[in-house]
């Protein structure tokens, strides 16, 4: 078979190329348009773009989504900015008392934020835009506009623990039940009983190994956005709290700089499961979303009150990412390996103090009963 030569990419039609690059994903996209000036030209038409993200996050189809998306930038920016994850770099060994202790000369204000600033960033300005997929097939797309519960300066969310149900908000904005399922058909294994589940476990393995989720935060406001989810699960639990629940933990380490005295906070996103249905009922293996959160924790474990977490998400806008996922794993374990480091050490501590306060009551009585006898 013989091919006939081309003497330049421009001979060939410009609508040739479109209809090429309008079947890649993006990251090929992207190396295409560095080949040269005709491909890049091509490469930054507004509706290739659209196709990579709506191929990547169905919820992105949405038309207002679409009308977001295109105030903040356009879908090309979107997806530079969402297509890398969250990788934070300044998680560093631990050393002992580096995360104990909030200053003592620390003001309110300076612990609950400067209202001033604060009122720079409102929870209205942010837009959470989440996609599940089960082995490449997407089964949930939600959309939740602002923060909920978050009206007034004065109100609780400010001061008390930052937490985002998306299921519970996003359905009452989109007026449907919001049931998600997973069964057989799916592709999920089938599973004939809850007793042969705890001892082979294939069913846990089956959700760790085929779960992917993505969590974008956009800020209105600032026409910024950044993905918070780790794509692959972090870790979880089986048959906790009750023997048919399964949590599933993603997540990513944030910045928090200037805003905590730990510099870092674990943003955790929590997946749970329930089975529904097994097959030694008459039925197919079918396991229910039962709750998809989102929540901050500094490096002790509290959980971060509200308002500080709208800096911190805000901050996470413009932090660094990478496309490298081993990268992103890293950072996620060193956080883990620090924070776990820190338990141990508090343990320690409270166990000296504890053998302290035993000897102290000892001697004190012995000097009781010496100066008596």
């Amino acid at each position: 078979m013989s091919v006939a030569p081309v003497d330049s990419i421009p001979s060939l039609s410009s609508d040739l190329f479109y209809d090429i690059f309008r079947r890649l994903d993006g990251a090929t996209l992207a190396s295409a348009a560095c080949t040269c000036a005709a491909l890049c030209s091509i490469s930054k038409e507004e509706s290739l773009w659209e196709n990579v993200c709506s191929s990547m996050w169905p919820s992105t189809n949405r038309e207002d989504v679409k009308s977001l998306i295109s105030s903040v930038g356009g879908f090309r920016k979107f997806y530079a900015d969402c297509f890398p994850l969250i990788v934070n770099k300044e998680v560093v060994e631990y050393q002992p008392n580096n995360y104990l202790e909030y200053p003592d000369n620390w003001t309110e204000a300076e612990y609950y934020g400067d209202m001033n600033e604060l009122e720079s960033i409102s929870p209205s300005d942010f837009v959470s835009i989440v996609d599940i997929r089960f082995k490449g097939k997407p089964i949930c797309s939600k959309v939740l506009w602002g923060i909920p519960n978050a009206n007034g300066y004065d109100g609780w969310f400010y001061n008390c623990p930052f937490r985002i149900d998306i299921l519970t908000y996003a359905d009452r904005d989109d007026n449907n039940d919001g049931a998600v399922h997973l069964s057989v058909s799916d592709g999920l294994l089938p599973i004939t009983s809850l007793e042969r589940e705890r001892k082979d476990g294939k069913l846990w393995r089956e959700l760790r190994e085929g779960l992917q989720l993505s969590w974008i935060i956009v800020n209105r406001k600032i026409k910024q956005a950044a993905n918070l989810a780790s794509w692959s699960p972090l870790g979880g639990q089986r048959h906790w709290p009750t023997d048919k629940d399964f949590v599933i933990r993603f997540g990513s380490v944030l910045p928090a700089k200037d805003i905590l005295p730990c510099q870092v906070v674990e943003c955790i996103l929590i997946m749970k499961f329930r089975v529904v249905h097994t097959e030694e009922d008459g039925f197919q293996t079918t396991v229910k979303l039962t709750e998809l959160s989102m929540q901050l924790e500094d490096m002790e474990g509290a959980h971060v009150n509200g308002r500080n977490s709208l800096h911190i998400l805000k901050e996470a806008l413009s932090s660094r990412r990478s496309k490298n996922y081993g990268e992103v794993l890293e950072s996620c374990h060193m956080y883990s390996k620090v924070q776990n480091e820190l338990k141990e050490e508090k343990m320690r501590n409270e166990s000296r103090l504890d053998r302290l306060c035993i000897l102290s009551g000892i001697a004190a009585f012995m000097t009781f009963w010496y100066c008596v006898l």
